[in-house]
């Protein structure tokens, strides 16, 4: 572990003691530590969100996008997969590879995401959604004709909710980086890194 990274909280902040955070921190604290509440628990998104006020915005907006939006598990668990490859975010990666196989997305759609694999043979659905993604990610624009696809595909609304998801990986990811966040003790790092 790099010697920046508190043991704690696998990141480079150490944890903030519940007594010494306000209400919302109190709140957000225990929500890190709540079975079930978050993925991962404090080590990691969750308890880098304790030293900001905008969890609860955060955490609202994400819980809209993954599970309220009408965005079926299968596109998230793509889309998030789709960011995490894009940023090489071996922590989103580790956390999000199990939950999309385990909601049906197919392995060889993971694996043509890991290893940024051309999309040609995937389901037409899945692969838009990771050509969005790595034209967003890549070149910072959209082509039109994957523009209509998408919106044919899933409707104007879900395409931008779909974008939304996108970004609030993206942002996860970035906050991830800055802090150096560590898998937890005895994961793997199944995300190939260039």
């Amino acid at each position: 572990m790099p010697s920046d990274i508190d043991p704690k909280s696998g990141f480079r902040l150490p944890l903030p003691n519940r007594d010494d955070l306000d209400e919302i921190g109190k709140a957000a604290y225990d929500r890190g530590t709540k079975p079930g509440a978050t993925m991962m628990g404090l080590q990691g998104p969750a308890g880098i969100q304790l030293y900001t006020k905008a969890t609860p915005h955060l955490v609202a907006l994400n819980q809209y996008l993954r599970f309220n939006s009408g965005i079926t598990p299968r596109i998230r668990e793509i889309t998030i997969l789709t960011v995490a490859r894009e940023m090489d975010s071996q922590f989103e990666w580790a956390a999000h590879e199990p939950e999309a196989l385990s909601v049906g997305v197919p392995a060889d759609v993971v694996e043509a995401i890991k290893h940024r694999r051309p999309t040609a043979a995937l389901d037409e659905t899945d692969a838009t959604v990771i050509e969005l993604g790595r034209q967003i990610w890549r070149t910072h624009k959209v082509s039109s004709e994957l523009f209509a696809k998408a919106k044919a595909l899933f409707g104007a609304s879900m395409v931008i909710d779909i974008v939304l998801l996108m970004g609030n990986y993206a942002s996860t990811a970035a906050m991830l980086a800055t802090v150096d966040m560590q898998l937890h003790e005895g994961s793997k790092p199944l995300l190939p890194m260039p």
